[in-house]
């Protein structure tokens, strides 16, 4: 079984064989003055692992791998699939990829390869076999990263698009079956034969592309899962397999994916300077792509990460000087990296590693900034990282691996997160379709619980219910997630409909957004009223439903909104069967129907929400929702955010921000030991943050540190 470190693992990607000279011995020098304790090697060269076809060069890395561990400093070894050597593509151009059939990628970025084509998987293993044999048993490899950040492209080749035809033959038996569960009878599109399937290129068809869209996720799946057998072969039972997933990959489906690893592991890049202020700056829509925007958007990717496995995650990339392009280079201000790394760790981070150690001379990332400048030279942001390897130090033991705390779960399906890619059920302020229409609806909720010191835990929902492996019971459910949100589950079969309402029967709280149970398994609008098979349960029912241009006022009817209570983007014409109404529209159309409803369940309770709420509507619901929070931190200014859980051995941990230029101070809720300056603390004591701060505490009948 894979052993991690007993600490936060602490260090960079390292490419000695990028470096101008030869400056080996300096940067692990530097690095151990950093307090660095991992770095990542070998994924990104399979031309220098490989120079031609069947020549092999493995002594390269030696020299790195032995000054490392000499150094006290463990490695991760990466298999460089990923980034294919020009001999493996004009050897074999049909291993090319396809982003639209017959349209080849052209070459010279990375990831252009169809990894599902024979002759890539030949070549692909020979090289891993090769680098890993020589390498797994070195002592300062602690684990391997297979890959790094699949699911980029979503192949349109010959051979894919058969390998789907043969999925589809064996999932639904023959032409007629699929022709009924995808409505095919629509628009002529009934097929006689397997050969009239279409390719995607043009397709329109809903139920086809959620059926494409999952089969592209598992041949990611399929492909790592390879690899990682590959590998173990080879390993040591105590080195780990992972891979470096970029969340926000069109051919990612994380849960999945993870199966087959050890650890889940993701790179979290975020806006700097001004974005992680506190009040949020930034405008309610501001996008979320592979980089966040705002405090919250950092904490939701952490919870994302630990969502893959329910359990703590690495960091493999995150920001070091900047990232991007070289017209958006943003460093961090003083105390920013320690902000963000910490507060990466207080969602269960076991490891903050950067991208990368020195920023590169040459290349398409020339201006995405390393750990070291250009010149080469320690700058600002080594120094700062220094400090933060030194507070990882201090903290040793006691904030690996924490179990973050959670006031709501929030259920996420990627599924319906396709659909709504293709299908957006809302626009942009331009009218156009709003590819990001799944997280308009998910992250409101988020962000209002993240907004009033609620902690939020992700939870894929085929982790609480799935028939094909073993799932949550309702009851086991009810006493782990008292509160249940569910926005925007439009991709949903019945029995999952069933699970949420015997959840609710349990004794949980069932919050259910818009759009949620309002499809089927293969994304079909249901033909029982909306929200199916809820209806009973939720004691409401809704067949109408409108997009909203703008803002409309809601006002509290049993929930306490303030005056500046808003519903955005989508409105549901609930309507009362048997349920108690929480809030209303202010509006002479929309006020006929409730904005928000409840009813009583069973031992537990269903909720509604009949629209996307706004700032402050979505944090009056979170204190609806979770009226304790779990961080006894009460009355904080605006710019303090407190995170709380559970170290491995039981203690509370305690981690406090001040993400703003200006210098609080906050009364200590209970006597407490600062970890990093180790000293006692009594309650009611009055805390100082300096700009851009960030403490560790632990509760004083924690033990000792």
């Amino acid at each position: 079984m894979a052993v991690l470190p007993a600490r936060v693992l602490f260090g960079a990607a390292y490419y000695h064989e990028y470096q101008p000279y030869d400056r080996l011995k300096t940067d692990l020098d530097l690095m151990v003055e950093a307090h660095f304790t991992v770095i990542r090697v070998g994924e990104s060269v399979w031309s220098t692992w490989e120079p031609e076809n069947g020549r092999f060069d493995l002594d390269w890395l030696q020299p790195v791998l032995d000054g490392a561990h000499e150094r006290g400093i463990s490695v991760i070894l990466g298999t460089p699939t990923y980034a294919v050597p020009p001999w493996l593509a004009r050897q074999y151009p049909e291993i090319t990829g396809e982003r639209a059939t017959g349209q080849r990628i052209g070459w010279g970025a990375r990831q252009e390869v169809d990894f599902t084509h024979p002759a890539f998987l030949f070549h692909a293993e020979r090289a891993i076999r090769k680098i890993v044999a020589r390498y797994a048993a070195h002592p300062a490899v602690i684990g391997f990263q297979v890959d790094n950040e699949p699911g980029l492209e979503l192949f349109h080749n010959h051979g894919v698009f058969q390998r789907f035809v043969d999925h589809l033959r064996a999932k639904y038996g023959d032409v007629e079956t699929l022709n009924r569960e995808w409505g095919l009878v629509y628009w002529s599109h009934r097929l006689s034969t397997w050969a009239d399937l279409w390719t995607p290129d043009g397709n329109i068809q809903p139920q086809y592309d959620v059926a494409w869209r999952a089969f592209q996720a598992r041949q990611t799946t399929e492909f790592i899962a390879w690899q990682a057998a590959i590998v173990r072969e080879y390993a040591n039972p105590d080195q780990f397999v992972t891979t470096c997933i970029s969340y926000t990959r069109p051919a990612v489906e994380d849960d999945e994916l993870t199966d087959s690893l050890d650890i889940a592991a993701g790179n979290p890049y975020y806006v700097m300077q001004d974005a992680l202020a506190l009040p949020d700056p930034a405008a309610d829509d501001a996008e979320q792509k592979w980089k966040t925007v705002g405090v919250w958007a950092l904490y939701q990717t952490a919870d994302w990460m630990f969502s893959s496995r329910q359990a703590p995650f690495l960091v493999t990339e995150t920001n070091a000087m900047h990232i991007g392009t070289p017209w958006d280079n943003r460093p961090a201000y003083d105390g920013q990296w320690r902000q963000a790394a910490w507060a990466l760790v207080s969602r269960g981070a076991r490891m903050i590693e950067y991208w990368h150690w020195h920023t590169l001379h040459f290349g398409a990332e020339t201006y995405w900034g390393g750990v070291l400048p250009h010149s080469g030279q320690p700058g600002r942001t080594y120094k700062e990282l220094a400090r933060l390897g030194a507070e990882f130090d201090i903290a040793g033991p006691l904030v690996v691996g924490l179990e973050p705390d959670a006031d709501i779960t929030m259920v996420y399906s990627t599924p319906s997160k396709w659909l709504m890619q293709k299908y957006p059920p809302l626009s942009i302020a331009d009218g156009e379709p709003d590819a990001n229409a799944y997280h308009r609806f998910f992250d409101p909720f988020y962000r209002g619980a993240f907004d009033t010191g609620r902690q939020v835990r992700i939870v894929h929902i085929r982790q609480l219910h799935d028939p094909s492996r073993e799932g949550v019971t309702p009851e086991e459910a009810a006493r782990r997630h008292p509160v249940l949100v569910v926005p925007a589950l439009y991709v949903v079969d019945d029995a999952t409909i069933d699970w949420l309402e015997a959840y609710a029967r349990a004794g949980g709280h069932l919050v259910l957004g818009p759009r949620t149970a309002y499809g089927d398994h293969e994304g079909r609008a249901r033909h029982e009223p909306a929200p199916g098979r809820l209806v009973e349960a939720a004691g409401v029912r809704y067949d109408e439903f409108s997009n909203l241009l703008h803002g409309i006022p809601v006002r509290g009817n049993e929930l306490e909104l303030p005056e500046d209570a808003t519903a955005t983007q989508w409105v549901d014409g609930l309507t009362v069967i048997d349920a108690e109404v929480l809030a209303e529209y202010d509006h002479p159309h929309f006020g006929r129907w409730p904005a928000a409803t409840t009813r009583h369940h069973g031992e537990g309770r269903v909720t509604c929400i009949g629209t996307v709420p706004g700032r402050h509507f979505a944090q009056a619901l979170a204190r609806w929702l979770a009226p304790t929070a779990c961080s006894e931190w009460h009355q904080l200014p605006a710019s303090v955010t407190v995170t709380t859980g559970s170290s491995a051995d039981g203690r509370r941990v305690h981690i406090v921000h001040n993400w703003s230029w200006e210098p609080v101070r906050v009364l200590a809720p209970m006597a407490l030991t600062d970890v990093l300056e180790k000293r006692s603390l009594p309650a009611g004591f009055a805390l100082s943050l300096d700009p851009w701060d960030v403490r560790v505490f632990t509760a004083k009948n924690g033990g000792d540190q």
